[in-house]
């Protein structure tokens, strides 16, 4: 049974699109943005997005095509809203995004604020991760090899998690649409699905997170290990344990914000999709069984 795609409906199977099973105009750079749960509709920026499940080796996950173009939309929580941070079927989105040929991967999520000098409401590029256990909710590696696999290897971090080159376009595609990037930010990936506690919010704090959120971490570590060259942005919708910044009072503005915040990111999203650069990745697998990286 396909998996279900915007508004409840099945999911087109990838091997039914012709020319699968990389839907895709051969040769063509492929980019591809993953949305949060503030993305409940199938359109993106007044775009259609139409649902197709891609067959990986974790399993089936349901991406959606961008339009008539050959980008990619990956709803993380699912359309119409279904998984939990820690239901997420976090390798086959992962593995599926590498199966339909992604060349170029953003990243974006509504993050809690800990830095108090960081803005609410606006674009933060996210600069490293705080990740140190490298787990998934199940308890299982941050891997898309968690069983002996052909071309397994270890990420070898030589640039980073988060491509520079992808950054600098992100930020130029963010002026460009009147939503400039107002700093970038270290990202600590909590699981949830429960929120932090205020221990655990100076405990990060201390350890040099500015945001955070129960998503993004397992995204940037898994597209790595696929070699897809990746940048994350973070957009604050509230202050988390942030001194001296308490929560925003008036209601209808935290609305009009919020609503504000999510029309920008999408028009930052499309933007990327239909515009972003192809980049080197920069970073390596290191394999014991003489492939290349």
């Amino acid at each position: 049974m396909p998996a279900a795609g915007a508004q409840g409906k099945p999911a087109r199977p990838l091997a039914l699109i012709p020319g699968g099973p990389c839907p895709t105009v051969a040769g063509m750079h492929v980019n591809a943005v993953i949305l949060g749960s503030a993305f409940d509709e199938p359109s993106l920026a007044g775009v259609p997005l139409h649902a197709v499940e891609v067959p990986t080796r974790a399993g089936p996950a349901v991406l959606h095509r961008v339009g008539d173009g050959p980008g990619w939309a990956l709803v993380r929580h699912g359309l119409p809203h279904r998984y939990l941070p820690h239901q997420i079927p976090w390798r086959a989105q992962a593995l599926a995004l590498a199966e339909v040929g992604v060349g170029a991967l953003l990243i974006t999520s509504s993050v809690g604020v800990m830095d108090p000098t960081l803005p609410l409401f606006q674009p933060l590029l996210v600069s490293d991760l705080l990740m140190p256990d490298n787990r998934l909710p199940d308890g299982t590696a941050c891997s898309v090899y968690p069983e002996p696999t052909p071309g397994q290897g270890h990420l070898v971090l030589d640039e980073g998690l988060c491509s520079v080159a992808l950054g600098a376009q992100v930020r130029a595609l963010a002026a460009a649409e009147g939503w400039p990037v107002a700093g970038e930010a270290v990202f600590a990936y909590v699981g949830g699905p429960r929120s932090k506690t205020r221990a655990e919010n100076r405990w990060w704090a201390a350890s040099g997170a500015q945001i955070n959120s129960m998503s993004v971490g397992p995204e940037l570590v898994l597209a790595n290990e696929l070699q897809i060259p990746t940048c994350a942005v973070g957009v604050g919708h509230k202050y988390s344990g942030a001194p001296g910044r308490s929560q925003p009072m008036d209601v209808p503005a935290l609305k009009r914000s919020l609503v504000d915040a999510r029309a920008a990111t999408a028009r930052l999203a499309l933007a990327f999709v239909q515009r972003a650069e192809p980049v080197p990745f920069r970073n390596a697998l290191y394999r014991y069984d003489g492939t290349p990286d």
